[in-house]
């Protein structure tokens, strides 16, 4: 189960993002980028996430960008990293580079 909530032009998520919720993220996306031309989405606490939710974020970005705006994901596991960049979606996605260590 995936839960989203909207703060501004942030979208949080937590827990497992596939398929079934894809819907909710959409809309979510959507609403937040139809008023903000800068919408992140926190990505910190997603557990999981399939094929479908990185073609429903790759989509969003470039929509957002064909609109004039950016779509940036935050928090990304390394994990997560490592998937973005063996789908090859890096260049489609901006990816926030996690603060250096103290």
């Amino acid at each position: 189960m995936l839960l989203v909530s909207v703060n501004g032009p942030m979208v949080r998520l937590s827990g497992q993002f596939d398929g079934r919720s894809s819907a909710e993220v959409r809309d979510a996306l959507h609403q937040q980028m139809a008023s903000h031309t800068e919408v992140v989405v926190d990505m910190s606490e997603v557990e999981c996430l399939d094929g479908t939710a990185l073609r429903l974020l790759a989509a969003a970005t470039a929509q957002m960008e064909r609109h004039g705006g950016n779509l940036t994901l935050r928090g990304c596991s390394p994990s997560l990293r490592r998937v973005i960049v063996r789908t090859r979606l890096r260049r489609c996605l901006c990816v926030e580079r996690a603060p250096a260590p103290v």
